[in-house]
């Protein structure tokens, strides 16, 4: 009755630990959360007001399936004066979260059989995106020992005649990863459509995020207000595309989402126009937890060859205590009462890795390193 490819879906594993660790909470347990990468800041106050003032003023009725013009004109604005590209609004669809926008762009380009370069590790979610749309993941093995980093030649002995896409993510999850001017023009220069996922762009901290488009217009890009902004629960994002694939983007949002939400757009708007300074405030505060959460894993036996330089993760070798990184996961959630998520998660080169998420106080940091301190020398 059920249909293969739901029967084969991976579960999302940081879900399940958070899951876990509701249960617990449940019972009265108090635990540290460092295994989602969901800002602990509120939504900037100028954001919350424009969505207030829209829903005040009518908005909550369907837009455009593209999305509403000013949001697309303030997107473009924005790559234009960050990145220094020219993006059409017409190039642009707004979506509720960029989750859907990959779905929808997977679906666009893959036939059965087709492949997708990613990197291992890489995002949890990726693999499942590509398989649900019947393609096939070509993975390249990235190393701790040399910062994660995506090489163009591992990348062109990995192209093949089913190649369809190379899928980068940069600053990476789960591994902080900001990949440099030279490698991205590398990548850009190789044939394959590149797929970028920008959505930690604005949190980078040694060195300057690029955008794909820098080096080409035969690229997708998926970006969106989550990380940035603090808008995790707001689901808005979007992807801009090469002209021939938008048309064929715009249908299935018409058929399978009409539009994003009307007053979630407009809160949208705000973010890129006014809300600028306090995502830098923002990032100031994570890169003291950087700082911070990095000396204090090394100092209790972790692994970290090179620093995390984005992003809010923290990708730590924890092999020296477990070659088992979703059982040892569970035994720190029960016994230490700390949530993080096992490397193995993210594909088979992160077994043995857990990833840290310093998207939280630096008073909760604190405490979990001071209840990892107390749970390791203990076992």
């Amino acid at each position: 009755m059920i249909s293969k490819r739901a029967q084969e879906i991976e579960p999302f594993i940081v879900m399940e630990v958070m899951e876990r660790a509701q249960q617990l909470e449940a019972q009265g347990e108090h635990l540290i959360h460092l295994e989602v990468g969901e800002p602990d800041f509120a939504t900037p106050a100028c954001i919350q007001e424009a969505m207030a003032k829209a829903v005040k003023d009518g908005m909550t009725g369907y837009t455009h399936s593209l999305g509403i013009l000013p949001l697309r004109e303030a997107i473009a604005e924005h790559y234009h004066a960050r990145y220094g590209v020219a993006v059409s609004p017409d190039r642009i669809l707004v979506t509720s979260g960029t989750s859907p926008a990959m779905w929808m762009v997977f679906s666009a380009l893959l036939e059965a059989g087709d492949e997708v370069i990613v990197s291992d590790p890489h995002y949890a979610c990726y693999p499942n995106f590509i398989k649900f749309c019947g393609g096939k993941l070509a993975c390249v093995d990235v190393a701790e020992e040399d910062g994660f980093q995506l090489r163009p030649e591992a990348v062109q002995a990995r192209i093949g005649s089913r190649t369809k896409a190379l899928l980068i993510n940069s600053p990476a999850n789960p591994t902080g990863t900001l990949l440099s001017a030279d490698r991205m023009a590398a990548l850009a220069a190789m044939g394959p459509l590149v797929l970028s996922d920008e959505i930690y762009h604005g949190l980078a901290y040694e060195g300057r995020e690029h955008s794909i488009l820098e080096f080409t217009d035969r690229a997708v890009v998926f970006n969106g207000f989550s990380k940035a902004f603090a808008m995790t629960g707001w689901r808005l994002g979007y992807v801009i595309v090469p002209p021939d694939l938008i048309r064929p983007l715009q249908k299935m949002h018409q058929n399978f989402f009409i539009s994003a939400n009307a007053f979630v757009q407009a809160a949208g708007i705000a973010a890129l126009k006014d809300a600028l300074p306090d995502s830098e405030r923002m990032r100031r505060e994570y890169d003291q937890r950087r700082r911070f959460i990095v000396p204090g894993l090394r100092a209790l036996g972790f692994g970290l060859a090179s620093e995390p330089n984005g992003a809010f993760y923290a990708f730590a070798n924890a092999k020296r205590f477990s070659s088992d990184s979703y059982a040892f996961t569970f035994e720190i959630l029960e016994r230490a009462k700390v949530c993080v998520a096992p490397g193995v998660g993210f594909g088979k080169n992160g077994e043995g890795y857990l990833r840290f998420s310093y998207a939280s106080s630096m008073e909760n940091i604190e405490e979990a390193l001071r209840r990892l301190k107390s749970f390791l020398a203990a076992r």
